[in-house]
């Protein structure tokens, strides 16, 4: 019953407001629109009966029966207050903010780009040039139903266009911050580098804590012939939101790709990733980081479809886990037919801290050729007794030994990340989460 209430509710409110959605007049866009808004209204949210959601349950999305804001609009002082504690560059980086699910120009610093380098809201790029971005916005076949109702809803976000060769030297910093209660956003971010072209792009959400709203986020990343894409996606949504992702990757010849996902926010996070080697030499690495307490639930499906010979894939996912707090690991790796000379390797590890937290974890492998390597594995355990023994005979206090070893476990997944002061960002919140992480600081 629940689900057709939801249900008819987003198909009214999608009525409400398509006239007004950018791109409206593009033949091709209001058809790609019509025909996700048919996928929603033919299977409306999941449930727990689908296979891919059976540990993740959208019912609290559904009940709170959310609203889109086309226009964007809120409080700008909130907006800017956020801005100015959440921009991780110094001035020399290329910040674009969105607030309320818009592009705000007045909190935005593109600083400059590079010669032939398009940066700015996928809102105006489609009202201008609507026909250019059809190939890529019309590629949905990897989206989920919530990748499919952004398709219907998307009003804004980021296009990134990089012609051949080019290299950013500075990171691009995309700040998503949401302070309307009941607001349902619906981000559609476009990334496309040409040949050789290089570049790294932040990804970072945020809200104020107390604020109830649904974030429902699609990313698409072309990588042509030799590109290199670095990725980051930070979510710290505000402790009583809903965050639902989908970035999907399609790569070119001899492109890279490295992937990096922390997630510390929301009531309920989902994050679907997918990468596609749809030519030979490829690579991709897959980082992912998720601390949760409370009853905190996040969920991470990632594949990586190996359609070509010579591909390389790295998957390096890591949890932390408290209070009654929940998690799902979801990692397919899927060797094709005649994708020869494939490496790949996938592996999950999770700490609980807490008797009542709980992970389903679930790393997979299919392998339909026969030269290969390739390995997966997964594990979940508490904090060790002997490592704790260890620490609390050489006269470290039992709080300080336990931080130490949450803040190593942690710590194995930020350090891989290049852009410092993201890195920098996410040590600082995971040192608030510790026991004892002033002092652990200080030795680190």
């Amino acid at each position: 019953m629940m689900n057709n209430r939801s249900r008819e509710h987003t198909l009214a409110d999608f009525q409400r407001v398509a006239l007004v959605l950018p791109g409206a007049r593009a033949p091709w866009l209001a058809q790609a629109r019509s025909a996700a808004l048919e996928r929603f209204a033919h299977s409306g949210f999941p449930t727990i009966r689908d296979e891919e959601w059976k540990y993740t349950s959208v019912a609290a999305i559904e009940k709170h029966a959310f609203l889109a804001l086309p226009g964007g609009g809120g409080n700008a002082a909130a907006a800017a207050a956020l801005v100015q504690n959440l921009a991780l560059n110094d001035g020399s980086g290329h910040l674009l903010v969105f607030h309320n699910g818009r592009h705000a120009p007045a909190l935005s610093a593109p600083g400059r780009l590079p010669a032939g380098v398009t940066l700015g809201s996928l809102a105006d790029a489609l009202e201008q040039m609507p026909d250019a971005l059809a190939p890529y916005l019309g590629d949905n076949e990897r989206q989920t139903v919530f990748g499919a109702l952004n398709t219907a809803f998307m009003a804004d976000g980021a296009y990134l266009h990089l012609p051949r060769g080019t290299v950013m030297e500075q990171p691009v910093h995309l700040l998503f911050i949401t302070t309307a209660s009941g607001a349902a956003i619906a981000p559609r971010n476009l990334i496309v580098a040409e040949a050789g072209a290089q570049a790294t792009v932040i990804e970072h959400y945020a809200g104020p804590d107390g604020v109830v709203y649904f974030t429902n986020v699609v990313t698409q990343i072309f990588a042509a012939e030799n590109a290199a894409i670095e990725h980051y996606k930070l979510q710290q949504e505000a402790a009583q939101a809903f965050h639902v992702a989908g970035i999907h990757v399609a790569q070119g010849r001899g492109s890279r790709l490295a992937s990096h996902s922390i997630t510390l926010g929301a009531a309920l996070a989902r994050n679907d990733i997918t990468t596609a080697f749809n030519a030979p030499g490829c690579e991709a690495t897959l980082n992912g980081l998720y601390l949760v307490g409370g009853q905190q639930h996040v969920d991470n499906h990632t594949r990586i479809d190996h359609l070509q010979p010579n591909g390389t894939s790295h998957e390096y996912y890591r949890g932390v886990l408290d209070g009654r707090s929940r998690a799902v690991f979801n990692g397919k790796v899927i060797v094709h037919p005649g994708a020869q000379k494939t490496n790949a390797s996938q592996v999950n590890h999770n700490l609980l801290l807490s008797r009542d937290a709980e992970i389903d974890t679930k790393p997979q492998l299919e392998i339909h050729a026969d030269d290969v390597q390739c390995t997966h594995g997964a594990t979940i355990g508490q904090i060790d007794d002997e490592q704790l023994f260890y620490l609390r005979s050489r006269g470290v206090e039992e709080a300080m030994a336990r931080g130490l070893l949450i803040h190593a476990f942690a710590h194995d997944v930020i350090e891989r990340i290049r852009v410092a002061a993201l890195r920098s960002r996410i040590e600082q919140i995971l040192l608030t989460r510790l026991p004892q992480g002033d002092r652990i600081k200080e030795l680190t």
